[in-house]
């Protein structure tokens, strides 16, 4: 298995296929099986000729891709810049099975498993992964998390990983030969493939974990049998200047992606925004709907806390995986983690390099992320989500 990883800065979309696939040929030697590629909104009026032009210079054997604000490959993060990146893969003894799914196409939650296997297509092999775009807009509404919870009933032990596409007016999904808008696009990767995933949510705790007691919806009324906003308060009223500061702009609340561990830590915690406070009720507004005896503990948010959580995530993961060697990374972070957040271009990227090693990394900035926390899948905000592939057997 190999991995690579292009980008191009041509204006005219054909050439900066060409200049991608000269990149990729040229380090892995052959034309690549799966071309994973992500294109900024300055080639609009070009996109619906991609399938055609990928075809034609590129011919890989799968095209799966989007539209993005901002894109991630050859080494560069690229933001408020028109360019075209591509991750290249030779994926020997992997089978890739293409899916395309609009809203109405998804199964009920309630039906069995074998009706989410005819809907993509997909045999339950112990060992498949997905690859999984999907665009919000489109006329079509996606709603992209009934489909993670599908896919994790349906294919237990797989790994789901992706993004949604960011471009504020109209998104476009490439799967094979064709260009779509609204739903979602796919690949199963089945066979000697693994995929790891790192999630780094980027918040630093304050406060002890607590249980809802009392909740409606996304509506929080209490922890630990307080009134939610009074324990809230009383928070704020013992935190330093800073971080009262700091509450009133990026509050958020992580909820403990699973009930049973006690001993919970960074990565444990799935983070959701505090949309709200209303004094008059006495609730809090969360970002997800909530159920009584979740534990939870808010979190904030801030450049310092993001970098030193991506590192925790990556140093965690290369202590755990001391021999593992890494073919390439998908790097899909959120739109809100770019240069205008962390002062720099380049951050989310440059820790992965200096922590994994010098490995290809493509990817993009998307307007919600997707990735596992515990045992399930997730639609993350704020959040910085790497596959990480290498054969699950070396030969």
């Amino acid at each position: 298995m190999k991995w690579a990883s292009g980008v191009s800065f041509e204006a005219d979309l054909g050439t900066a296929l060409t200049e991608i696939k000269g990149d990729l040929v040229l380090q892995l030697g052959e034309v690549p099986d799966l071309l994973v590629l992500f294109v900024t909104p300055h080639y609009e009026d070009q996109i619906q000729r991609l399938p055609g032009l990928v075809a034609g210079r590129v011919a890989p054997g799968l095209l799966l891709g989007c539209t993005a604000t901002g894109v991630i490959g050859g080494g560069q993060e690229v933001e408020e810049r028109g360019a075209v990146v591509a991750a290249g893969a030779t994926l020997p003894d992997v089978t890739m099975t293409p899916f395309r799914l609009d809203a109405g196409d998804l199964p009920d939650l309630d039906t069995g498993p074998g009706h989410w296997h005819e809907a993509l297509g997909v045999d339950p092999e112990p060992d498949t992964h997905f690859l999984l775009l999907a665009d919000p807009g489109g006329g079509s509404n996606f709603d992209a998390r009934p489909l993670l919870m599908g896919l994790d009933f349906a294919y237990p032990g797989s790994t789901t990983m992706g993004g949604l596409a960011s471009v504020l007016q109209e998104n476009h999904l490439f799967l094979d030969d064709a260009v779509h808008e609204g739903g979602c696009a796919g690949v199963a990767l089945q066979g000697n493939l693994r995929v790891d995933a790192i999630v780094a949510q980027g918040c630093r705790p304050i406060g002890p974990t607590m249980t809802v007691t009392d909740s409606s919806g996304t509506f929080l009324a209490a922890l630990d049998e307080r009134p939610a906003v009074e324990v809230l308060v009383e928070l704020f009223h013992e935190l330093d200047t800073s971080d009262q500061e700091l509450l009133q702009r990026s509050l958020h609340l992580g909820v403990a992606a699973t009930g049973l561990k006690s001993d919970l830590g960074p990565g444990d915690f799935l983070m959701r925004n505090v949309l709200q406070l209303d004094h008059e009720k006495g609730v809090i507004s969360v970002g997800d709907l909530l159920r009584n005896g979740q534990t939870v503990q808010f979190h904030l948010r801030d450049p310092a806390t993001a970098g030193d959580d991506l590192d925790a995530m990556l140093d965690r993961y290369r202590s755990e995986h001391p021999a593992v060697d890494p073919a390439g990374v998908l790097l899909f972070t959120c739109t809100g983690r770019g240069h205008r957040f962390f002062g720099a271009a380049g951050h989310d990227s440059g820790r992965v390099l200096e922590r994994l090693g010098h490995i290809p990394i493509s990817g993009f900035f998307c307007g919600g992320e997707i990735a596992p926390v515990g045992d399930s899948t997730y639609l993350h905000g704020y959040t910085a989500a790497l596959a990480v592939f290498l054969p699950a057997t070396v030969s």
